[in-house]
């Protein structure tokens, strides 16, 4: 744990507790040291100005009467759980007056409430924060729910399915597995019975879905997680290879810092470059985002991607041959 996360979960321990507690139960589930805990508690009284008593021999806890009355000051909460109560807030505003508006209606008042506690305020000032969606592909409202149905419900699904790569039509029957929430953008991981494989559909892609009496086949979880997640990215299956991209020195400075994969290797090179290696399967996605820095990365190897990053380079080059007012 970073400091702010042991403070604030040092403070849910003191104040959710009815006896003190130890030292030793305190550096057990902060993680950290005898002297480490010490410090904490001296920051949460002294500058917090928590109602901190106790000693070490007794253990420590929150003054009779003060536990209620003392909230951490300001907005503790970390950047993930941020996103989470923003994100929420506002998938929350968008059902508008759908069929869930009413349901809805008391999470929506329990999230401004937390939200407004954990900002130090009446009211949490939303309008200082801002999620903002990226790329998201406008879906069939109606093919959702039923994908989504089936996937809850455990029946087979099928639907005709429209390929993003070559536009060709194909109709399917599938096991769903689950659905996915990935890059702003929803996927179903489904069992394909007529190629009796894994695949991951693009649910803005799906059409005239209907769900099917037939229980779905059941993957086993090890093996869904392998398949569907052990290569690069949402188009995943068992890794063909390891891709080895370079990123100049003044990429490097953001690149260092991403997470591309769970598996990633990366190291500086002497020369101030940064050095990544993923495991992939289907290329087209990864080509996607290191085409993403131009000139500032550079695919080493295995020689298959490179060849195919160059053969996409000059397609792109060929467009700005020429009088395009001519064409």
């Amino acid at each position: 744990m970073d400091k702010i996360e042991r403070i604030t979960a040092l403070h849910r321990i003191l104040k959710g507790a009815r006896y003190p507690v130890t030292v030793k139960r305190l550096q057990d589930e902060l993680g950290c040291s005898r002297a480490t805990v010490y410090r904490d508690l001296a920051y949460l009284r002294d500058a917090l100005m928590a109602p901190v008593e106790g000693d070490g021999e007794a253990g420590f806890r929150y003054a009779a009467g003060e536990t209620d009355r003392f909230e951490l000051p300001g907005l503790w909460l970390s950047s993930d759980e941020l996103y989470a109560l923003v994100a929420s807030q506002e998938l929350l505003l968008r059902t508008g007056g759908g069929v869930l508006a009413g349901a809805l209606a008391p999470l929506q008042k329990r999230l401004e409430g937390l939200l407004a506690d954990h900002a130090g305020a009446e009211r949490w000032p939303v309008e200082r924060v801002r999620v903002i969606p990226h790329r998201g592909r406008k879906l069939d409202e109606a093919a959702f729910r039923c994908v989504a149905s089936t996937v809850l419900e455990r029946k087979q699904l099928s639907f005709e399915y429209r390929a993003r790569s070559t536009d060709e039509r194909t109709k399917r029957t599938v096991s769903p597995q689950r659905i996915t929430h990935y890059r702003d953008n929803w996927y179903l991981d489904a069992w394909d019975h007529g190629r009796e494989a894994l695949r991951s559909f693009a649910v803005d892609r799906i059409s005239n879905a209907r769900a099917l009496d037939d229980v779905a086949a059941e993957m086993g979880k090890d093996e869904l997680s392998q398949h569907l997640a052990s290569s690069y990215g949402i188009f995943s299956g068992e890794p063909k290879g390891w891709a080895t991209i370079v990123f100049s020195p003044k990429a490097a400075r953001w690149v260092a810092d991403e997470q591309w994969h769970a598996r990633q290797e990366g190291r500086f090179l002497p020369d101030g470059r940064y050095e990544l290696k993923v495991p992939y399967s289907a290329s087209r996605e990864l080509l996607m985002d290191v085409l993403h820095y131009g000139s500032d990365a550079e695919i080493v190897g295995p020689p298959v991607l490179r060849e195919q990053a160059k053969a996409l380079l000059e397609l792109a080059l060929s467009n700005y041959e020429g009088d395009p007012a001519k064409r």
